[in-house]
């Protein structure tokens, strides 16, 4: 109490900004990078806080104005300038993305930078341009990397790359590289768990590819392959997903080469997921069903039935080698196989005898989801009545005929 007896109002303390640097941390790391910038204003001890983030996301909200009336090229521009200029401390991760920007940026400048902040997740996603962007040599320098996603670039490892060593997740998406540097760059990353390789074009990536890893666990594949030597050195995978869309340009015309099982059984494989599946092609189903017949131990498959009106390019399946496909399972039976899923169902030869022998090959199947392509409300209900008449292994088998 002062000594007129009065009562004094004092001002309330400025708990905002005496919180702890690693509150302070997470709370701007829960904003978008302008936001968290913009909390600059809030204090002095507030002034410079963005600049020591480890956490950072460079993408269009941040140089893209009201009025649009900046060039977005030399939004983004000025925004790294300002980033290389002001950022101080570690970056642990950082994603830069600008896969909606017509040209691409010099970027050389800010690769080094991260570089030499022992960035340990680094995701870079380039335009898309006729002519790729090459990726700075010092990217090959990141030596704590754990997670790297490269996207519509050209990348050239040195020659003298080593690897990296701690990576366990790597995804390369419409990258332009050699098949060669593709499996030196996976073989020197011994610790690789997730892959994900997408090679939507034959100029992306030329040749077929040889990876070994023996750590990987997940490979998300879209591309062109020898299927006898692709899974030799990933023993231990267990969740493949594969686009088969490159299939019938691999294999059309020679699908003797196609085995009717790999060479070794991937047996930790516990998850198989089918994408752009024309099994009505021959190459392509005996592609699905050779992965099939050598995954004893699944518990889930998916498959995505792609159904193409033209028909003249590729080589449809005989009926013998369709009437031929429960026989080629009879020494199988699938124990821990408990959930399928069958997407865009025509009620075809094919894909009725392959729904025929999962059921009747499954004793732990639970459920199996069914969802048909658009067709007739006469050809749906001769679908589904020939399906509830197959025989099935699991009492506890619940087949769902899904039309949205």
């Amino acid at each position: 109490m002062p000594p007129n007896g009065k009562k004094q109002l004092l001002p309330p303390p400025d708990v905002v900004s005496n919180l702890p640097d690693s509150v302070i941390d997470e709370i701007l790391m829960r904003l978008p990078l302008r936001d968290a910038v913009r909390t600059s204003i809030l204090s002095k001890k507030w002034r410079c806080n963005w600049c020591r983030l480890p956490q950072l996301t460079l993408d269009r909200t941040l140089w893209k104005t009201t009025d649009d009336l900046m060039s977005p090229t030399i939004g983004f521009t000025n925004i790294v300038h300002h980033f290389l200029t002001l950022h101080t401390g570690q970056i642990s991760k950082f994603i830069l993305d600008i896969h909606d920007l017509e040209t691409c940026p010099k970027i050389n400048n800010l690769i080094s930078f991260l570089s030499r902040n022992d960035i340990q997740h680094l995701v870079v996603q380039l335009p898309f341009t006729s002519k790729p962007y090459k990726l700075h040599s010092s990217i090959f320098t990141c030596s704590q990397l754990r997670h790297l996603v490269l996207a519509h670039c050209l990348i050239r490892p040195p020659l003298l790359f080593k690897g990296f060593d701690r990576l366990i997740s790597l995804e390369l998406i419409e990258v332009t590289i050699s098949s060669e540097l593709v499996g030196s760059l996976i073989s020197h990353c011994p610790l690789l768990e997730h892959l994900v390789l997408e090679q939507h074009k034959q100029d992306d990536v030329s040749g077929h590819i040889e990876i070994s890893a023996p750590k990987l666990r997940s490979f998300f594949f879209i591309g062109e392959c020898d299927l006898t030597k692709i899974f030799e050195s990933i023993p231990a995978l267990e969740n493949l997903c594969w686009n088969q869309d490159h299939v019938k340009d691999d294999y059309v015309g020679q699908a003797e080469v196609i085995p009717t099982r790999l060479p070794s059984a991937l047996n930790c494989l516990k998850r198989l997921c089918l994408s752009w599946s024309i099994l009505e092609e021959f190459s392509v189903l005996s592609f699905a069903l050779c992965l099939i017949r050598s995954s004893p131990n699944l518990e889930e498959i998916e498959i995505e039935v792609c159904v193409l009106k033209d028909e003249i390019y590729y080589e449809v399946v005989r009926r013998d080698a369709v009437d031929e496909i429960p026989a080629s399972f009879s020494n199988m039976t699938f124990n821990h196989l408990r959930t399928v899923k069958i997407y865009n169902v025509a009620g075809t030869k094919a894909e009725m005898q392959l729904i025929k022998v999962l059921l009747a090959k499954s004793p732990a199947l639970v459920r199996m989801l069914i969802k048909p392509c658009r067709m007739e409300d006469r050809k749906s209900l001769k679908v589904v009545a020939e399906i509830t008449n197959f025989p099935r292994a699991s009492s506890k088998a619940q087949v769902v005929y899904n039309v949205d």
